[in-house]
C-alpha cells in the first residue's frame, strides 16, 4: 500500500525492518494539528516498531508530558496558538524535558528558518516533504545524538577551557554558554585542534554515522558556534574546499567565509 498527501510520502510495509534496530516500544510525542497527516506519520511510527501518541496543539502536547515524557517529539513549525518554535523554547527552559529530542517537521527549507529552528532548541528538521524511511533514520540519528557520554575530560586550547564533566566552557575566565549539538561539536574540534575536519568527518564523529542530515546542516552549527564563542569565534577556521579547523592563532592561509 502506498499513501500520499501533497507533502508527505509515506510506504508502510509488510514486514517493515527499518524499526527493528532500535530498542523497543520507544515512545514518540506527534505534535501536529493536521489530523490525517498525524495519524499517517503515527501509524508508520508504529508500523516502525514505536509507540505514537498524537497531539493536535502545544496545550495537549504539554498534558501529554506531564503523564508520560516520550523519548522523542516531532514538532509541527505551524500550530494553532503557541507555535511549535515558542514550544520548543519553553521545552528546553524546563528540567524535566530540556533532554528530550525534539525534530522540527517543517516545510520552511530556508537556511534563516533552519536557523532559528536550531536556535529554539531543535536537534534537527524535516523539511516537507519527506519519507517515512527519512522520518525514522533522523529519529535513530537524534536518539544516537542523545544518548549518556562517558567523557569527562577537560580540554584547553589557547584562552578556550572545556570541561566536559561540568559542561562548561569558558574563554579567558569568562564562562560562555552553548546548545548542547554546538558543545559537542566544539568539544570534537578541540580535542582534535589543528587538524582540518570535513563536513562528511564532522557529522559522523559528532552526529554518528549514517545519519541522514544534509552537510550543509555542518555549516548552520559552525555559524551558530562561532557566534556562541564571541572573540573566540576567530579560532574556528574554514579551509576552503576542506571543512573546518580550530586552532589557537588565526592563519592567514585559512578564510572565513560566510557559512
Amino acid at each position: 500500500m502506498f499513501v500520499t498527501l501533497p507533502w508527505i510520502r509515506l510506504n508502510p510495509q509488510p514486514g517493515n525492518e527499518l524499526g527493528k534496530t532500535m530498542k523497543p516500544q520507544l515512545r514518540v510525542l506527534i505534535v501536529e494539528d493536521e489530523p490525517a497527516i498525524a495519524e499517517l506519520i503515527a501509524v508508520n511510527l508504529q508500523h516502525g516498531g514505536f509507540v505514537a501518541v498524537i497531539a493536535g496543539d502545544s496545550v495537549s502536547a504539554q498534558r501529554e508530558l506531564d503523564a508520560t515524557l516520550p523519548d522523542v517529539i516531532l514538532l509541527d513549525w505551524m500550530l494553532p496558538g503557541q507555535s511549535g518554535l515558542s514550544l520548543a523554547r519553553h521545552l528546553r527552559k524546563q528540567p524535566r524535558t530540556k533532554s528530550i529530542p525534539i525534530l522540527m517537521l517543517t516545510a520552511r527549507g530556508d537556511e534563516p528558518d533552519k536557523v532559528a529552528g536550531l536556535d529554539a532548541g531543535a536537534d534537527d528538521y524535516v523539511t516537507k516533504p519527506f519519507s517515512t524511511q527519512e522520518l525514522l533514520a533522523r529519529i535513530r540519528a537524534v536518539l544516537r545524538r542523545r544518548a549518556p557520554e562517558s567523557a569527562t575530560d577537560s580540554v584547553t586550547v589557547g584562552g578556550l577551557v572545556l570541561d566536559a564533566g561540568t559542561h562548561r566552557i569558558a574563554f579567558h575566565g569568562q564562562e560562555l554558554k552553548f546548545g548542547p549539538t554546538e558543545f559537542k561539536l566544539l568539544h570534537f574540534l578541540m580535542k582534535h585542534a589543528e587538524r582540518v575536519h570535513s563536513r562528511g568527518t564532522l557529522l559522523d564523529k559528532v552526529w554518528g554515522d549514517h545519519v541522514f542530515i544534509e552537510e550543509r546542516t555542518v555549516d548552520v552549527h559552525v555559524k551558530r558556534l562561532r557566534e556562541s564563542l564571541g572573540a573566540a569565534g576567530l579560532m574556528v577556521e574554514t579551509v576552503r574546499g576542506t571543512g573546518y579547523r580550530l586552532t589557537a592563532m588565526s592563519s592567514p592561509s585559512a578564510s572565513q567565509p560566510e557559512t
